[in-house]
Order: structure tokens, then sequence, then C-alpha cells
């Protein structure tokens, strides 16, 4: 059996499609190039844009702030659904008392 799956074209199709898979596993990049005179200057440091750099402790607090705001929001947003529902429970009682006495 075990030869005439050995010459069987269903398993020659596994075998090839198994080796087309491991020709694409292979990794494109190509090796390592030292970077050029323009992109070294393009990399390097330019005092002229210093005053557009967002610094560290800035961006940081700015994140905090909105993570804050958002906690606030979200909390907000669940009591208001809280208050809604007991609302409408208090509303689904009174409308059971009331309308058993009758």
């Amino acid at each position: 059996m075990a030869f005439f799956l050995g010459q069987s074209s269903l398993a020659n199709h596994f075998r090839s499609y198994q080796k087309a898979e491991a020709s694409m596993a292979v990794p494109t990049r190509a090796f390592h190039v030292e970077l050029g005179d323009r992109e070294k200057a393009l990399l390097a440091k330019d005092p002229s844009l210093s005053r557009f750099k967002s610094y560290k402790k800035s961006v940081s607090t700015l994140k905090r702030i909105g993570d804050v705001l958002t906690v606030v929001v979200v909390a907000g947003c669940c009591y208001e659904i809280y208050v809604k529902a007991v609302m409408r429970e208090e509303a689904r009682n009174k409308a059971k008392a009331g309308g058993g006495s009758k």
C-alpha cells in the first residue's frame, strides 16, 4: 500500500505543495548594507527642528490626562445605565403595586 502511495499523483501533489511552502518561508530581506552619506545626514540631529520635538514628560502627562478622562467618561456611562435600570425597576414595581390594588 505504501508503494502505491509513493507513486500516486496525490502524494506528488502534497510533496510539491510542501516544497512550495518551504521556498516561501525563506526570508526576502537582503544582507545589511552600510548607510550612505545621504542617509546618515538625514538621520543626524537637526538643531532647527528641536523646537518641534515633543518631550517625553509632556507627552506622558497628556497620555495620563487622556486615560483619566476616558475612565471618567466610561464610569459616567455605566452610572447612567445603572440609574436608568433602577428607575425602570422602581416604575415597574410601582405599576405592579398600583395595578394589583384596583
